[in-house]
């Protein structure tokens, strides 16, 4: 499932952590990669550890656990510390697949990546090109979405990040591990959910919202992983 967040951040909020990321140092992306990503790998990235990542990360996951979007989509069990890149003057990610584990720095556990996040931090006409291609069963994605909103999308497709030919792209990257490992199940959830949510707010009374209410946390009890 590939599924868009609108304003995880607030326009202040992404003002704010702009100005932050503006100001800090960065390095090449190649840093903390693994060899076959290497090869097709050409950005900036701000070292894991900086004091701005920190501060930047903290505000994305404070946003997140009160996104209720998010949190149906993906039934998050553990996060990885959000990491940001820049890329500019014709850099690009080729084709590549994140790795399916991944330890947390600074003796943090170790994350079974189900979902990966992009959130991006540039307007989409500050930059030419950049786009985030998923591909799937259904074909190519592109996504480049506007400041403050967030991607979420399985970490086991094949995506790349077509070259900026003009201007920057600044972004957030991280990964997480869901509570419930299967896409389709996860998928069958969230849109029970999303039923849920629709009749409570068009017909609250309807005798049909418990049933379901008490499908959905069945099917959550036999499929969780906590």
């Amino acid at each position: 499932m590939m599924i868009s967040i609108p304003d995880v951040l607030t326009p202040d909020q992404v003002r704010q952590c702009r100005q932050a990321l503006g100001a800090a140092e960065w390095i090449d992306g190649k840093v903390t990669t693994g060899f076959q990503s290497g090869k097709v790998k050409d950005n900036s990235q701000l070292p894991e550890g900086h004091p701005v990542a920190q501060q930047v990360g903290q505000v994305i996951l404070d946003a997140l656990s009160k996104n209720l979007l998010f949190m149906s989509a993906a039934l998050p069990a553990k996060v990885y510390p959000p990491m940001f890149n820049r890329y500019a003057g014709g850099q690009h990610f080729g084709a590549h697949v994140d790795n399916a584990v991944r330890q947390a720095p600074f003796g943090g556990p170790r994350i079974r990546t189900d979902l990966s996040c992009t959130l991006f931090f540039s307007q989409p006409d500050e930059y030419e090109g950049g786009e985030l291609v998923v591909e799937d069963l259904y074909g190519h994605h592109a996504v480049k979405l506007p400041a403050g909103h967030m991607v979420l999308y399985p970490s086991s497709s094949l995506h790349h990040v077509r070259p900026v030919t003009a201007g920057a792209r600044v972004s957030s990257f991280f990964w997480l591990q869901s509570m419930i490992r299967d896409d389709g199940e996860r998928r069958t959830l969230f849109d029970m959910d999303m039923a849920i949510l629709s009749l409570n707010k068009d017909m609250p009374d309807h005798p049909g919202i418990l049933s379901l209410t008490n499908t959905y946390h069945n099917l959550l009890r036999r499929w969780v992983e906590v």
